[in-house]
């Protein structure tokens, strides 16, 4: 019987451990059902599993840790070998993810009228390039390629807005928030409203700057509650983390547990979890952590909580001080004060802490794989 599913090509740099690069590896397990499809790499780096049945093809075999203009210049190459993959597999659908794999599927739609180019934006743009070079070429080339894609999807309503507003991107948006698998063993909320003799505080993300895991550190000085705060990750401030902690006499307090795989099993063993970053786009580990039945805490930043804790409802938070969202606690950027707050708001109140485990359970089911892909679904058909 004659195959009559549509050939989809997925595009992206890799598929490392990045945030974009988990939705793509969720996204396979389903797309698979209704497409023939080929996952495109820029660069051979693979750290999710791909399911059986997904064809994979690599531009390069070059490190992905390349300079800027040097991925600037890769462009040149990939468009010739996409644009005769793209022909000789008979792709009708060509969705990228990134800005880089969306300028190449710009590009793409410039001379492939045939192929429907949906390019996806995956963390707010103003504040998501590596230099003000790179903003600078976003600015030109955005409105360039990105308006002769047939749409785009994005995780959040501000990233689409700040699209509009300041790269002058036309074409239709949809906002897709990303999927998440429901872990099999959660948290029972009643074991948490119970007196602890240290609240077992929790993050996770990459260590750099904009991250911000500073503003966890600085928030347990001096303070007479007892926390024990682990932060998994790698990145390039573990050495500046390190020391900070040791110079504020933290290290009884603060553990630095490294990358693991087995992000749940420290999940589960924890209170309570903190998001801190400056910015994201949409913050997987904060609805993995809901999922697993954690109460949560984030900073108000420009995408993705207030979208989560508050079903996106305008809020205003004091200096110093935290708001009760529907679905968990939010601060103010960057303000370590008010993170200490909502601590010892969770620590002194194990009730609130029940509750918002309660809450948090409810609200990630909002976001299990098959709801969201048979959104994503609809709109790659329509």
């Amino acid at each position: 019987m004659k195959n009559t599913k549509p050939n989809i090509s997925i595009l992206s740099i890799t598929l490392g451990s990045g945030g974009a690069e988990k939705v793509i590896s969720l996204f396979l397990k389903k797309l698979k059902e209704d497409y023939n499809v080929t996952l495109v790499l820029f660069y051979n780096h693979i750290h999710f599993t791909i399911p059986e049945g997904i064809n994979v093809v690599c531009l390069s075999n070059e490190s992905p840790a390349r300079p800027f203009y040097s991925k600037f210049l890769d462009l040149v190459r990939f468009k010739k070998k996409y644009s005769a993959f793209l022909k000789k597999e008979n792709i009708n659908i060509s969705v990228s993810f990134l800005a880089f794999p969306n300028l190449l599927n710009g590009m793409i739609a410039s001379t492939n009228k045939h192929i429907k180019t949906i390019i996806s934006e995956r963390g707010f743009p103003s504040d998501n390039t590596s230099s003000k070079l790179s903003l600078y070429i976003s600015k030109i080339f955005y409105p360039i390629f990105y308006n002769k894609c047939s749409k785009l999807f994005s995780n959040s309503v501000y990233i689409n807005q700040d699209l509009k507003d300041n790269f002058g991107v036309k074409i239709p948006m949809d906002v897709i928030y990303n999927p998440i698998e429901l872990p099999q063993e959660t948290i029972n909320p009643e074991t948490l409203n119970q007196n602890f003799k240290s609240l077992k505080i929790i993050t996770a993300g990459t260590l750099n700057k904009r991250k911000n895991h500073i503003m966890i550190i600085r928030a347990l000085q001096n303070t007479a509650n007892q926390y024990n705060l682990t932060i998994l990750g790698g990145g390039p401030l573990e050495t500046y983390l390190t020391k900070e902690i040791a110079d504020l006499n933290l290290e009884h307090k603060i553990t630095l547990g490294g990358k693991v795989k087995n992000v749940n099993d420290y999940l589960l063993a924890n209170h309570c979890f903190v998001l801190s970053s400056f910015t994201e786009g949409f913050p997987n580990a904060l609805i993995e952590a809901m999922a697993i039945g954690l109460p949560c805490i984030s900073t108000n930043c420009l995408s993705g909580p207030l979208e989560l804790l508050n079903e996106n409802k305008a809020i205003n938070i004091k200096t110093g001080a935290f708001y009760k969202g529907k679905y968990g606690l939010l601060i103010n950027n960057d303000d370590h004060k008010g993170l200490k707050e909502a601590l010892a708001y969770f620590n002194d109140n194990p009730q609130e802490r029940e509750n918002y485990s309660k809450l948090s359970l409810q609200r990630a089911k909002e976001y299990k794989l098959e709801s969201i892909y048979s959104t994503f679904n609809k709109f790659l058909k329509n």
